[in-house]
């Protein structure tokens, strides 16, 4: 007898598409399209880069999991607010102000690069955006501070934001950040990024007891939604009411977003783990499609559109790998720049 699936019998948040579309107004529905075709370029040609031996050290894509932090940073905000990443961090900073010139030169270790070329592809930053963690589990804490200092500072108009995926569930961080977040009242975001297969272990063999939000939120008291993050729709009008949830009580909120990278873990993942009828299943709820045919099911938008938005995007990453080239390497007498000498 199969045994059933739990994320079968917990109730997703839903929003109807054509409210939501018509909510954005059509100058933001349309810039949302422009934010996750750049991003699906942008990890395209940096992982091409790669292969041709321009990237070095680890390389992980944000792509088939664009209508996650794209809906998020349109929903909240992005001048405001305070955001703190997983190493899967190139969407996240390109969202909120990193130009795609410094974030290709950064990944190419270029001194016109986002961290002056000190960074790579695992940190990147923005002026709201606290660098991506190397570490797994790192920016859990990171989050909650992030959130004190709004607290502390009487900030009442912005929440922090804190991204992890499944396979980062069961550290202590995780834990005594939400037990916190939750003791002090901390306006405080928690977005789980839930493939359920972690850099490749089946959630079922990492977690005893799952859904991850229905279940972790009941030991720290905290709200908690689960969302499909394959639905920009649906993301964004979820993190909408959240925001005004949390900025009315000062109290944390835990999201389950479920979504699908199309690649393995890292570029030197081949993800064996996955079966060929698996990805190809995962493919066909790609965001980019499901939100382009709701743009013309509720705007008129054309496939002619489609083309033309994402050949200007994939011309706009085209000129960043060529900058980026020609860049030149950090000095070697900057080497000792930013580092504190007692």
């Amino acid at each position: 007898m199969q045994k059933k699936d739990p994320y079968d019998q917990i109730e997703f948040y839903k929003a109807d598409a054509k409210s939501v579309i018509a909510d954005m107004g059509q100058d933001l529905a349309l810039s949302m399209l422009d934010e996750m075709l750049l991003i699906r370029h942008f990890e395209t040609r940096g992982e091409q880069s790669y292969q041709q031996g321009k990237v070095w050290g680890f390389y992980h894509s944000y792509i088939g999991q664009e209508a996650v932090q794209t809906g998020i940073t349109n929903a909240l905000g992005k001048k405001k607010n305070l955001y703190a990443a997983t190493y899967r961090c190139h969407a996240l900073a390109l969202l909120l102000g990193m130009s795609p010139e410094s974030g290709m030169a950064e990944l190419f270790g270029k001194e016109t690069g986002n961290a002056g070329g000190r960074g790579g592809s695992m940190h990147m930053y923005s002026d709201n955006m606290f660098g991506g963690s190397g570490i797994v589990g790192g920016q859990w804490p990171l989050g909650a501070g992030l959130a004190f200092s709004l607290k502390y500072r009487d900030i009442k108009d912005e929440v922090a934001v804190v991204f992890g995926g499944d396979g980062s569930i069961p550290q202590g961080t995780f834990h005594e950040s939400m037990n916190l977040a939750k003791l002090w009242k901390l306006p405080l975001i928690v977005v789980i990024e839930n493939n359920r297969i972690s850099m490749g272990t089946q959630l079922e063999r990492t977690l005893a007891n799952f859904p991850i939000a229905e279940n972790m939120s009941k030991a720290y008291d905290i709200t908690a939604y689960t969302v499909d993050g394959m639905c920009i729709t649906d993301v964004y009008d979820l993190f909408k009411k959240v925001k005004a949830e949390v900025l009315e009580t000062s109290e944390p909120v835990m999201i389950e977003v479920m979504c699908d990278r199309f690649k393995g873990h890292s570029i030197s993942d081949a993800a064996t783990y996955r079966t060929k009828e698996d990805i190809e299943n995962i493919k066909k709820k790609d965001p980019i499609v499901s939100y382009t045919n709701a743009l013309k099911e509720f705007c008129g938008f054309t496939d002619e559109e489609l083309e033309k938005r994402s050949a200007a995007q994939k011309q706009i990453v085209v000129n960043a790998v060529k900058m980026a080239d020609e860049a030149s390497y950090p000095s070697v007498d900057s080497l000792e720049e930013g580092v504190i000498v007692e």
